[in-house]
């Protein structure tokens, strides 16, 4: 009997992807990843200050044993708390402290779900690795190689964070839910008497309590002894100082609240100037851009093109994939030029391609410089 081990979470997604298997017949594990997330504070006389992040919470943790329990399947808890701290959320506080805004979902997909997981489960003596995502592989008829191709559901295809997957992690990939959609996942999690068929969907980083992650920057600089993020000037299109700014953690490319500033026209912040520690603001216009390059650009079919190619590109989770033209270029980067400009592109977000034909298959992808 073929084994798959299933990264469950404690919700109805990665709980439908466990039991659609073990009803194909596979010899299915439930693994739950104990993550690194923020402690919850309190005051001295127990004031909640900072609320517990629910993802890697013993709700959550007895959630997912209970459904294995359902399902007559073997169900584990994995402690990656260290890898997971040192790899993502590290990385994640030094991104936004360098004025750049990171995706950590994406590095978490590479380094912990399909290395880290990925290793135990074949270690395991499992096939496959399954997850709750809503994307589809398959094998090309032309080439034999494996293709990652959007979920079925445009509502919650999550190719986008999945781009960074190679030709060895995804022949160990299963993705049953990829040709559902999100009601057909929640009905079939009823019909099945699964006891997370109706909890609520989590829209929150999994690390920062309380989804604050202005108040994370702060709260993890005093934890770890690290600087916090400083002061320093807003200047305009110009150069000339407009105001200042508490920080350039705490703003992200386009951001119109919040910058304490009073002008004739709404400005929004066009950059995050970390060599100045200046944050420079303009108008709504001069974030339009129809030209970037990206750095760690990866292919799944595991082969750098070696001429420009057509693509359609999709510059953040949820927004639309637009045509352009990719150019690799040889120190692993690429030129990706729109054939329509795009507002706030943002430096630290990865931009996906896709293939210009059928619009569905991923075919590799960068983060924005």
């Amino acid at each position: 009997m073929t084994r798959v081990v299933v990264a469950m979470s404690g919700g109805v997604d990665s709980s439908v992807a466990a039991a659609l298997l073990r009803e194909q017949g596979y010899d299915v594990v439930g693994i739950m990843l104990r993550l690194w997330s923020e402690p919850a504070a309190t005051t001295d006389d127990g004031v909640e200050l900072v609320a517990e992040n629910k993802c890697c919470s013993l709700e959550s943790v007895n959630d997912a044993r209970r459904v294995a329990a359902a399902l007559d399947i073997p169900f584990y808890v994995v402690n990656v708390e260290e890898p997971f701290r040192r790899t993502i959320v590290d990385f994640f506080y030094d991104e936004y402290t360098a004025g750049r805004t990171p995706n950590p979902c994406l590095r978490c997909n590479r380094h912990i779900r399909f290395t880290l997981l990925l290793e135990r489960a074949l270690a395991l003596g499992a096939d496959y690795l399954a997850t709750g995502h809503y994307v589809r592989v398959d094998d090309d008829p032309a080439t034999g190689l494996r293709r990652l191709r959007c979920g079925v559901d445009d509502a919650k295809d999550q190719s986008y964070v999945l781009h960074v997957l190679t030709q060895a992690q995804l022949r160990h990939a299963l993705f049953p839910l990829g040709a559902l959609t999100k009601p057909e996942v929640r009905a079939i999690a009823a019909a099945r008497g699964l006891p997370v068929a109706a909890k609520a969907e989590s829209q929150e980083l999994c690390f920062v309590a309380a989804n604050d992650y202005r108040g994370f920057v702060r709260r993890y600089a005093a934890a770890s002894g690290r600087d916090a993020p400083a002061p320093g000037p807003i200047l305009d299109a110009t150069g000339t100082e407009v105001g200042r700014h508490e920080g350039l953690a705490y703003y992200t490319v386009g951001q119109r609240k919040g910058l304490g500033l009073t002008a004739r026209a709404p400005l929004h912040v066009l950059q995050l100037d970390a060599a100045r520690n200046a944050l420079v603001v303009g108008p709504a216009e001069a974030l339009d851009r129809d030209a970037f390059t990206v750095r760690e650009t990866t292919f799944n079919a595991g082969i750098v093109p070696d001429a420009p190619f057509d693509a359609l590109v999709k510059v953040r989770y949820k927004a639309p994939a637009r045509p352009a033209r990719v150019t690799p270029l040889p120190d692993g980067r690429a030129k990706v030029a729109l054939a329509e400009a795009q507002r706030a592109i943002t430096p630290g977000q990865a931009a996906v391609f896709y293939d210009a034909a059928t619009g569905d298959q991923v075919l590799g992808g960068g983060i924005i410089e």
